[in-house]
């Protein structure tokens, strides 16, 4: 893998010069020292390394530069080396806004210029940054290799798998040569795709999510048999609640059934959070909920499915798929909503081989050049149509209702009228999917009862969500829908829900058994924005601190 790096970042070529060679002076045997002139230099240099496995030890970034500044480069910086040490060089009139930095961005330190002589002023500065990086333990970054066919949906499974829960791995098709040479490797056919070839060297054929979470090194067993508090799904409304459950004391563990981030993590782009005025991908925002839900010590657990809930008393238990169970005394249901099937002829056989729902972001690549389709007029099929713009020759929007703005926001409807790729069909419905190996054409009818055959090979769905609580007890009570009813919802009359036993009635976000609360999407009324299922999220743990001082 060669030197971890140490990188500086001065648009002063005499700065830039002269902190490289003291650099080189003392840690040129151990680290490769690389410099850049600006902030978008840098980061360029740090996708390169990302992209060949490198591993970054430290980064010094000069606080004022004029195309970025220090702590913008070091804020987007963290999105690619989470693990390295930071550093800001600054001037002493600009002390006070470096030191403010460090509660900005997680600066480590921050160092003044000139740093002379370097043995007293720049050195243990530098030693305790590679000291704290060398504690950390930053592993190597090798890649998993999967095997599997194109078209294939258990394959299309796999990589999706991989790439929401934000693991390398190398993709080769079962009939390319490389990918032939896997195969006859761990001596089996192309029947045993996907293949999976672990950094290790392990083969595991057709795995589970499960077993593939486990084998690279993702969280699948509780480190503990009991809790304060099990958050049951890893959307904004869960990394909340972890976020603040874990930072004020509560043992907290976090239970997602594929990857953190829920449809929001599958988001290209969202626009309208707080404190994002550019925007912020729903992948970019997961990973740093995840790092800081992390940081104040929850464990989050991958890849398990939740089968049921019991009550035991004062205790609430989960169980899992294999039969395993973990219990705290309070259970947050954050299961979100998963997409709604679109129910027309071929869909369901064609889902994973050009249909899918959400964005589904490793299938871009493919659709360069092509017409793509997206079903569905709220934010989120708009969000993916400015995605699938860059890629696609055409973005083409199938909505049922006769206008965008009865549900989609009005910055995405003027993001959309200015793409020149993108068209909006509306009052149309999608009937049918045609195609052997894989999706080839769609049947659309259109609001006067128009038919027509499309040619299609990528069919992207967002129409609706459902909540999955069906395998909820039935003391938790739900609506007509299944979602989870809380708090003044589960009155009938000025009567509590049967079975209620406290002298009290349901808090906001309780439902209707006690120490059981729900956030986010999966609970009736909420309301449908990352803002709110976060702030939800945060609220639940209050209500939690409430709840275990009175019982």
């Amino acid at each position: 893998m060669g030197r971890p790096v140490l990188l500086t970042v001065d648009d002063d070529p005499a700065v830039s010069r002269a902190i490289a060679r003291d650099l080189r002076r003392r840690y040129g045997e151990e680290y490769q020292v690389v410099r850049a002139a600006s902030g978008p230099d840098a980061l360029d240099a740090l996708r390169e390394l990302k992209l060949r496995g490198g591993r970054v030890a430290a980064i010094l970034a000069d606080y004022r530069m004029p195309r970025m500044s220090g702590v913008d480069f070091l804020e987007q910086a963290m999105d690619l080396f989470p693990r390295a040490r930071r550093a800001l060089l600054t001037a002493y009139s600009d002390t006070d806004a470096a030191i403010a930095a460090i509660n900005v961005v997680d600066v480590d330190y921050y160092l003044l210029k000139p740093w002379e002589p370097p043995e007293e002023k720049l050195y243990p500065v530098v030693d305790a940054l590679v000291e704290a990086w060398q504690a950390a333990g930053e592993p190597e970054v090798t890649e998993v290799k999967v095997v599997g066919h194109r078209w294939s949906a258990p394959s299309y499974a796999m990589r999706d798998f991989l790439a929401r829960n934000q693991v390398p791995y190398r993709w080769y098709g079962a009939d390319d040569p490389e990918g032939r040479r896997l195969l006859d490797a761990a001596g089996m056919g192309e029947d045993a795709v996907p293949l999976v070839v672990t950094p290790d060297g392990t083969p595991l054929a057709a795995p589970t999510t499960a077993q593939v979470a486990g084998a690279v090194g993702l969280a699948t067993a509780p480190a503990a048999d009991f809790y304060d508090l099990l958050i049951i799904g890893g959307g904004p409304a869960g990394l909340g609640a972890a976020v603040y459950g874990a930072s004020e004391g509560l043992r907290t563990v976090l239970v997602e059934r594929l990857a953190v981030g829920g449809q929001a993590g599958q988001s290209s782009r969202i626009e309208n959070y707080l404190g994002f005025p550019d925007g912020v991908s729903g992948d970019q925002l997961t990973d740093r909920a995840r790092r800081q839900a992390a940081k104040f010590g929850a464990e989050i657990l991958s890849a398990r499915d939740v089968t049921d809930l019991q009550v035991r008393g004062s205790a609430r238990a989960i169980r899992f798929a294999d039969g395993s169970e973990v219990a705290a005394h309070t259970v947050l249901l954050a299961t979100g909503v998963s997409y709604r099937p679109l129910d027309a002829p071929g869909v369901a056989e064609l889902t994973g081989r050009g249909v899918y729902y959400g964005s589904a972001a490793t299938e871009a690549p493919a659709c360069a050049g092509e017409d793509v389709y997206i079903v569905g007029g709220a934010n989120s099929a708009g969000q993916a149509a400015v995605f699938f713009s860059r890629h696609a020759a055409r973005v083409t929007l199938l909505v049922r209702g006769d206008s965008l703005a009865r549900s989609m926001s009005h910055y995405l409807i003027e993001q959309l009228a200015a793409l020149p790729n993108v068209y909006a069909r509306t009052g149309t419905v999608v009937t049918g999917a045609h195609g052997d190996q894989r999706l080839e054409a769609i049947s659309v009818r259109d609001a006067d009862g128009t038919c027509e055959t499309l040619k299609a090979g990528h069919l992207f769905v967002f129409i609706g969500a459902q909540p999955p609580t069906g395998w909820l007890c039935p003391q938790v009570r739900r609506d007509e829908q299944g979602f989870v009813c809380t708090g003044a919802d589960l009155l009938v009359e000025g009567h509590r829900p049967p079975g209620w036993t406290l002298p009290r009635d349901p808090y906001h976000l309780e439902t209707s058994v006690p120490g059981v609360f729900a956030a986010g999407d999966v609970r009736a009324g909420s309301v449908k924005r990352v803002a709110s299922a976060v702030g939800e999220g945060a609220m639940a743990v209050s209500l939690v601190h409430r709840y275990l001082e009175t019982t």
